[in-house]
């Protein structure tokens, strides 16, 4: 079972993905709400993939991306970046950072998570196709 913490600043969306999650087959092992307990809860909770919000109130999630993929040592694969915002308006941040991928609040789920993960670490699609990251 694919082991998640979820990190952000909004009480009722926490509340909303871990369950929309947990009914999807994903154990939500934790929450955050800023960089500093992101840390805290990925050194502590070890999980296979951290979302993490774009817009954590006063704090960047690309500067919280960065921390834990240097910091706390996680794997850029199992970082994905998560906002209410089109991927467009951050596309060149979300490409220059250490993050597996992108994706909307509005399209969450265990498949999108299970998808993205996939195709960043070479493994297969939706369709069973296998992937590759890009210039690989």
């Amino acid at each position: 079972m694919l082991r998640c913490l979820i990190v952000d600043d909004s009480p009722p969306f926490l509340a909303a993905a871990r369950g929309l999650l947990e009914r999807e087959g994903v154990a939500v092992v934790g929450v955050a709400s800023t960089g500093a307990e992101a840390l805290r809860r990925v050194a502590e909770l070890r999980p296979d993939v951290t979302l993490v919000d774009i817009d954590l109130g006063g704090q960047s999630g690309f500067d919280v991306v960065r921390l834990l993929n240097r910091d706390a040592d996680v794997s850029a694969a199992r970082l994905i970046l998560i906002s209410t915002h089109a991927e467009e308006d951050y596309a060149e941040l979300i490409a220059a950072s250490p993050a597996a991928g992108f994706l909307p609040k509005t399209a969450l789920s265990a498949a999108a998570i299970r998808g993205l993960l996939g195709r960043h670490e070479g493994g297969q699609d939706g369709d069973g196709q296998v992937t590759g990251r890009p210039g690989t």
